[in-house]
């Protein structure tokens, strides 16, 4: 499976569905030489692949759709059909034609209240549409959501219980009627130099500390390095011996009083900045370097204190996009999304772009440290990862 877009949540919840890890496909982020060899490599492996894509079909630039014409990708388009009738089918011929060159295979009916509401959505659809069948709405399949999107995987006990209704609801429709094959030709394998050899990487790993796409696992051990995963939820500290560490995004707002109690941890992350080791923290992971973290009734939570200043939690979005650094060692990648704000003295080292060309998120280096609010790709500049990280 492949996820459209950035999100860290969604792959969470398909790698449990699947067994295997899910990479993401972003055509900003990850580049088209990344995504065809990655396309190729599940093709040698899988019977089927499944693509889920990011908000609507066209929505962002680039979108699910540049993807899908790109790669001649089918689209199975799952419409939420709750209160909707013969709408239904205006909604379905304007995805299927609203921009030329798409592959679309057809539909699927989500959240629908009843047969007859199947029904009328059915004869709804332009002639010569494919109807691929209804997913009747069902509470206890549903997946609870946050203010980043969906729970986390981990977090979510009866998640088997709920992707097997999912997995019935599916199995009563026509979903498994494939498309035609898609041939995805041979591309090669980026070459990664092993510039982190022999080095061990400390790598935060929990539900205050998730947002870890596998590729950027892949890309240090393709460095050369040996990731060592640790829980500061579980009390762990610092791993010993290891020569870098890597904090994260994800929720350490959530989990203030448990991790403000692991001093352990604080104590180690000090002392290895302390020794000239690098830290790298993206997002949650610098915010909870802070002094403190400010929840959004103003209550004050004492957080790492390796850096000065403190995060305000916000209401609304604070920043959502794809950002880009240009390192001495290239271009990296990545994007951005989050409901807080840093308030710190410090002076930026480096600025994030946007595609655009505006300016995007700060970049902050005090000693060993490295910190933004950037979840960096590490595939797409692994010299500028060894530079940060060796």
């Amino acid at each position: 499976m492949f996820k459209c877009g950035p999100d860290f949540l969604d792959p969470q919840i398909h790698a449990v569905a699947s067994g295997a890890p899910v990479h993401n496909v972003d055509l900003g982020m990850c580049g088209e030489a990344d995504i065809a060899w990655r396309l190729h490599r599940a093709a040698c492996e899988a019977d089927l692949i499944l693509v889920e894509g990011v908000m609507g079909l066209y929505d962002g630039a680039p979108s699910g759709a540049d993807i899908a014409r790109r790669f001649g990708i089918p689209v199975m388009a799952v419409i939420d059909a709750r209160a909707m009738a013969q709408t239904f089918g205006a909604v379905a011929h304007g995805l299927a034609h609203y921009q030329p060159g798409i592959p679309f295979a057809g539909v699927l009916a989500n959240r629908v209240g009843s047969t007859h509401h199947a029904d009328l959505l059915r004869e709804a659809l332009p002639d010569g549409m494919r109807w691929f069948g209804a997913v009747m709405r069902d509470a206890d399949a549903a997946l609870p959501e946050r203010h980043l999107g969906l729970m986390q995987a981990q977090e979510i006990d009866d998640l088997g219980a709920r992707l097997e209704r999912l997995a019935d609801h599916l199995e009563r429709t026509g979903a498994a009627g494939l498309p035609p094959a898609v041939d995805f030709p041979a591309a090669p394998a980026p070459a990664v130099p092993p510039l982190l050899a022999g080095k061990r990487i400390a790598i935060a790993r929990d539900a205050a500390y998730g947002f870890i796409y596998p590729a950027n696992i892949d890309t240090l051990r393709a460095l050369g390095a040996e990731p060592v995963f640790f829980s500061p939820l579980a009390g762990e500290g610092l791993p010993a011996a290891c020569d870098a560490a890597w904090l994260p995004g994800g929720y350490p707002e959530l989990h203030g009083g448990t991790l403000a109690a692991n001093t352990a941890f604080w104590a180690g992350l000090r002392a290895h900045v302390a020794a000239g080791r690098p830290l790298l923290a993206e997002c949650g992971g610098w915010m909870s370097l802070l002094e403190t973290i400010v929840d959004t009734a103003g209550t004050a939570h004492a957080f790492g204190g390796l850096l000065p200043g403190r995060a305000l939690m916000q209401q609304r979005l604070a920043a959502l996009g794809m950002q880009q650094v240009d390192f001495p060692q290239g271009r990296l990648t990545g994007h951005t999304f989050h409901y807080s704000k840093a308030d710190t003295p410090l002076e930026p080292w480096l600025r994030a772009q946007r595609p655009d060309g505006g300016e995007g998120e700060a970049i902050y280096r005090v000693g060993a440290i490295t910190a933004s609010y950037v979840h960096f790709w590490f595939p797409s500049c692994p010299a500028a990862v060894a530079a940060l990280l060796g």
